[in-house]
């Protein structure tokens, strides 16, 4: 059993993934919300969380800096970005900083169990 964080700046987008998890039948306890990287950092803060969904494109505190933040903090829990984000430099930049992997939107139920099936 597992608490995840979405991180993404569209509440459309937090449900649909979400969604999506509870549709993947991964066991999960608890599902916590942020709308940009700082958002997720005072989550961090108060929970504890197993795994890291994570947007890249985001306001005031962007994906790579919010793993940056995360890793810096010690924190060592999977972090999976899930982006529009086609560019393989910005996904390297990413795995470099911490991220565990990445999902591209759109994604199906099946797809997350596939890819976070063995983090949690």
């Amino acid at each position: 059993m597992a608490n995840v964080l979405i991180v993404d700046d569209s509440s459309t987008m937090r449900k649909i993934i979400s969604r999506s998890l509870r549709q993947a039948g991964l066991v999960l306890d608890d599902i916590y919300e942020a709308g940009d990287g700082i958002e997720g950092l005072n989550v961090l803060g108060e929970k504890t969380v197993g795994l890291i969904l994570s947007d890249i494109n985001m306001p005031n505190m962007d994906g790579l800096e919010f793993i940056k933040q995360v890793r810096a903090s010690g924190k060592t829990m999977p972090i999976v970005m899930i982006t529009t984000e086609g560019g393989e430099d910005v996904l390297k930049e990413a795995m470099t900083n911490g991220a565990s992997d990445s999902i591209k939107k759109p994604f199906t139920p099946e797809q997350l169990n596939e890819k976070l099936g063995g983090m949690l």
